[in-house]
């Protein structure tokens, strides 16, 4: 059994062993040369998930595709248009790409370029990816004066 996400994410690209592994492998390469302080991590039960100074995306290999999903992708600039996927939502959008589909290094390197700018420019508080088992901090206030729990019962 694998040890690190990478090594995780490695094993689960080998063990598609078609071209949808070929093309996470790709994107990976791309997602990780595109910034110096890019970090990966497995997530979800079986997704790789890019990090630099927060969440960037995540992939998943479907049956007839490869999605890549940017976190904040409705709030990036996309002048090569290539977001084909969620284009309705208020924030996430993905990229869905078939066999056969060229990967446009450029300008898939200069969208994450973009994601990374505006975590940067948010001071996204979520730096790095949460370690294993890490929890929100919650709040010591007692129920009454904590502003955020609720009057009903759980």
């Amino acid at each position: 059994m694998p040890s690190t996400d990478s090594q995780r994410i490695d094993q689960a690209i080998a063990e598609l062993g078609d071209w949808r592994g070929e093309t996470l492998a790709r994107v990976r390469r791309i997602f990780l040369a595109a910034h110096p302080e890019m970090t990966e991590a497995w997530k979800w039960m079986g997704s790789p998930v890019w990090y630099c100074q927060g969440m960037i995306a995540v992939a998943n290999a479907h049956v007839g595709k490869v999605k890549v999903t940017f976190n904040k992708g409705a709030r990036l600039p996309d002048p090569h248009h290539l977001f084909n996927a969620g284009l309705g939502g208020n924030a996430w959008r993905a990229i869905d790409l078939l066999e056969g589909d060229r990967i446009p290094e450029g300008p898939l390197t200069e969208l994450i370029r973009a994601a990374v700018a505006l975590n940067q420019a948010e001071g996204s508080a979520e730096r790095t990816s949460p370690s294993k088992g890490a929890r929100r901090r919650r709040s010591t206030a007692p129920r009454s004066q904590n502003p955020r729990s609720s009057t009903r019962r759980r």
